[in-house]
């Protein structure tokens, strides 16, 4: 599966995890999970895995951002390949996330 996700043990982070492909046809497994959490956690978006992103990725990452809180979100990106960072700091992204 594509994209997996795991509540941390005190249940304050979840940490989503996708590999190869981040495009639409991951929109329904990256919704779903983070659709069964609350809002009220950290998140961790681990692209170690991510071979690919595009423009629907993008906005897939900024709708985790709305339920998140929006600008009172803790969403992290983690592993990013350098291809990834790229397109992430080209479209400012490094503004609304913490990239590392």
């Amino acid at each position: 599966m594509p994209v997996t996700s795991e509540l941390s043990p005190d249940g304050q982070q979840l940490t989503i995890s996708i590999s190869g492909r981040f495009d639409f046809a991951s929109h329904q497994d990256f919704r779903e999970a983070y659709e069964r959490s609350g809002s009220e956690l950290r998140y961790v978006v681990d692209l170690s895995g991510t071979t690919y992103l595009d423009s629907s990725a993008l906005g897939m990452l900024l709708l985790l951002r709305d339920h998140a809180g929006g600008e009172r979100s803790r969403i992290r990106l983690i592993n990013c390949c350098p291809d990834v960072i790229t397109i992430l700091t080209i479209s400012n992204f490094s503004k609304l996330f913490q990239i590392g």
